[in-house]
């Protein structure tokens, strides 16, 4: 059963560049975090207009679409988390990404029957599912929503027109060596009319945008499923290479869902997260894996102290990667892994040093009897939170998957290519895995977009990140100094980055100190660098009758509140 959200619920280390954030008092508080200036500006535009959170959520996704289109946009799907200020209730919507009704387990392997390289996988037609997120927008606006759904595009549709600057980050995607950078859509959306492909500093005009969100905003959200628009993603799907099979029918047919959230005390707080098939499951259990140890009596320069966040991040990994799939095709056995003293025994596994092979996954209580996972999951995402004026509050992870999707673009936006995120390999036994294929299936997702409610119930903050697979261990990390050490916000998502997970210790190894690197290795932790996005950590928390705000100072985000 899942729990609805209820406060009854049961070494130095090398500076990063500054987090933005801001401190502001509580009372009549807006701000919106997300990761590029112009889509601040969106979401702020909207807020000062009148509008609610989840009206400037949707204005900045849409902009963020533009701005940012190797992470996130309205070929893709998302998660929502909402904080309703009258009933203090937190509502959770899912628009993830569905496969069409041709799905099967084989579809991402070649003519021999054995799976498509991932290079390969991504880039075909069969690799896009049906999105979701103007869906799951068009929903819960329609519950938290103030403002007509037709004066929530033009912002962006008029940035669209005149063009926006490319910034560095997005350069370098542009000229990034993954295999969607080199495809054709790609090259010829970022190349200039003499054909050299933009920098930095350089205009980007998207007219073909602007006129698909101005067909959105005269015919209301089902002209994306039905119509021309959807013949257009249909038929993209349909080119080689590998051509999918997603029809008109699956378009017509998609349907975000409202469901409750899954909600847990952390601290003085109450944590909130989206259920399967998204992954708030492992965080919270990450968190309560947590607690059985001594790490909020050290702190940041501790070895032993990143050395048990990384042992309970491989434990938490192990459950979810096993056990974590869509709960309409699966019996995904949240309660037990979330259960005491389930958490206790798994917690009680974390010795002096850290064992190479890493840990089996545990039997909780419900628990299938299913093959292990081979679910390999890049990054290509991206967070944002916005409070309004009344105490409303969204906090939102959106997706195209990997970066610019599967490199295909129609009308102004880039197609997902989220069916790679199911475990697919060549084995009969591949549909009994948790996250095998299957047609209607939503794939298994790491994102986790969160709130905080304190003891009475009311709003006390929000948190999320991009990462693919990391998201649960940025988003831990940074609750763990935000709560357990008192750090700012902004400190604690500035902190180093560390993803452990099977025998793989990741992360930003250079930014921890000699010291910290040493006792981590003694340990049997030895911290390599990364591979894929960086973390993209935008939150806002309540302390002691103030907001502080943070926006990740490994991307280009900023906080900003209208009011100020």
């Amino acid at each position: 059963m899942l729990t609805a959200c209820s406060p009854k619920d049961g070494a130095t280390l090398s500076a990063p560049p500054a987090a933005d954030r801001h401190e502001t008092a509580a009372e009549g508080h807006a701000v919106v975090v997300a990761a590029h200036p112009l889509a601040v500006a969106a979401g702020t535009d909207v807020l000062a207009r009148g509008g609610s959170a989840m009206d400037a959520a949707f204005a900045t996704q849409l902009m963020l679409g533009l701005v940012e289109p190797q992470s996130s946009g309205i070929g893709g799907g998302a998660f929502i988390m909402a904080y309703d200020a009258k009933t203090r209730r937190v509502s959770s919507y899912l628009g993830r990404e569905r496969a069409p009704a041709s799905a099967s387990p084989g579809m991402l392997n070649d003519a021999d029957g054995k799976p498509l390289p991932r290079r390969q996988a991504m880039l075909t037609g069969r690799a896009t599912g049906v999105p979701g997120t103007i869906d799951v927008f068009a929903l819960a606006l329609r519950e938290h929503g103030h403002l007509p759904w037709a004066e929530l595009f033009e912002h962006t549709a008029q940035t669209a027109e005149t063009g926006f600057t490319i910034t560095p980050r997005l350069a370098r995607h542009i000229y990034g060596s993954f295999p969607q950078a080199s495809t054709r859509d790609v090259r010829a959306f970022f190349s200039g009319p003499d054909g050299h492909l933009l920098e930095a500093g350089e205009s980007l005009r998207n007219p073909a945008y602007a006129s698909t969100l101005r067909t959105l905003a005269r015919s209301g959200p089902r002209a994306f499923y039905t119509g021309p628009l959807a013949e257009a993603f249909v038929a993209r799907t349909h080119q080689a290479p590998v051509a999918g099979g997603m029809t008109l029918a699956d378009m017509a047919t998609y349907r975000a869902e409202k469901v409750e959230p899954l909600c847990r005390p952390l601290k003085a707080y109450v944590l909130c997260v989206p259920p399967p098939p998204a992954s708030g499951v492992g965080l919270l259990q990450l968190m309560a894996l947590l607690e059985h140890t001594d790490i909020g009596s050290r702190g940041p320069q501790d070895p032993q102290a990143w050395y048990l966040f990384a042992e309970a991040s491989r434990l938490m990994y192990a459950d979810r990667d096993q056990y974590v799939g869509d709960p309409g095709f699966v019996e995904v056995p949240v309660e037990g892994l979330l259960a005491p003293d389930y958490v206790r025994r798994r917690a009680a596994l974390i010795g002096d040093s850290a064992p190479a092979e890493g840990y089996p996954h545990g039997i909780p209580a419900g628990a299938a009897a299913l093959r292990p996972d081979a679910t390999r999951e890049p990054g290509g995402t991206t967070h944002f939170v916005v409070v309004d004026r009344a105490g409303n509050a969204v906090s939102v992870t959106s997706t195209i998957e990997s970066f610019f999707g599967s490199g295909r673009m129609v009308d102004g936006y880039f197609l997902n290519n989220e069916l790679t995120d199911f475990a697919w390999d060549s084995t009969s036994e591949a549909s009994r895995m948790a996250n095998a294929i299957a047609p209607g299936k939503r794939p298994r997702s790491s994102m986790t977009p969160a709130i905080l409610l304190d003891a009475g119930g009311n709003f006390a903050g929000a948190i999320g990140s991009p990462g693919g697979s990391s998201i649960p261990a940025y988003v831990g990390k940074t609750l763990v100094g935000a709560l357990h050490w008192q750090l700012s916000l902004s400190e604690a998502i500035a902190l180093p980055n560390l993803v452990a997970q099977g025998k793989r210790f990741n992360g930003e190894a250079a930014r921890f100190s000699p010291e910290i690197t040493t006792g981590l290795k003694v340990r049997g932790v030895d911290v390599r660098a990364g591979s894929g996005e960086d973390s993209g950590l935008h939150g806002v928390l309540l302390r002691n009758g103030r907001w502080e705000s943070g926006a990740d100072p490994r991307r280009e985000g900023t906080a900003v509140s209208p009011s100020h």
